[in-house]
């Protein structure tokens, strides 16, 4: 029965990893779309989120039923409980893929960031982008490192959306109300994608060491 139930767990991790990967696609398809105001790659993103929804919920099923049939206790409790926590960040990062992809498609052909704010934004999709390429590492090696690498990109992130409402509130901002709702949408979409992306890695570095570091509001 032990040797079942590590299979299980192990089947966990993959299935994690999977949509991890799914999820670093559909976020440089995303920011892609949005930065060069692709509508094609808008269009993929969009079609291609129900199936990260679809495998979040086998996940978590699978979960549900470990917890039924092997009533884990101390860390393996902790895992699979953690599994189920990293499935709904990890569905929700799909899902913020897809609401930029979904900009990006409303406001096709023009761009959905103004010039003044195009450097900022390509400062930003970069450090998602790189952000869920160390989660997807991370899920996969279960190496620490990279979430204090993951987490520094996350304060990255935070940092230029703060600029981004700077900007907006600021008095040389000459963008219509559209525009301003779709920049600040924009911004915190992938801001909260980073969010995600650092709560599940606070939860692998909590799995690994133990020690549980406090997520900011």
């Amino acid at each position: 029965m032990r040797a079942v139930f590590q299979q299980e767990l192990a089947e966990v991790q993959d299935r994690l990893v999977e949509i991890a990967e799914l999820v670093l696609d559909s976020i440089r398809d995303a920011t892609t779309a949005f930065n060069a105001a692709d509508v094609a790659l808008a269009d993929k993103v969009i079609a291609a989120d129900p199936n990260i929804d679809e495998l979040a919920v086998e996940l978590d099923e699978l979960a549900i039923e470990i917890l039924y049939r092997q009533n884990p206790v101390a860390r393996d409790l902790r895992i699979v409980v953690s599994a189920l926590r990293m499935s709904a960040s990890l569905e929700r990062m799909g899902d913020l893929a897809r609401h930029i992809a979904q900009l990006a498609r409303r406001r096709y052909p023009d761009h959905v960031a103004p010039e003044a704010l195009r450097d900022t934004f390509t400062q930003m999709t970069a450090h998602d982008i790189r952000i869920a390429e160390l989660l997807a590492q991370l899920l996969r090696t279960q190496d620490v490192e990279l979430a204090d690498q993951l987490i520094n990109g996350d304060d990255a992130v935070d940092t230029l959306h703060a600029s981004v409402f700077a900007t907006v509130l600021g008095a040389e901002w000459q963008g219509e109300a559209e525009q301003t709702v779709d920049v600040t949408l924009a911004s915190r979409f992938l801001e909260r994608f980073g969010d995600h992306a650092a709560s599940i890695a606070k939860k692998v570095q909590y799995l690994a060491t133990g020690e549980w570091v406090p997520e900011e509001a």
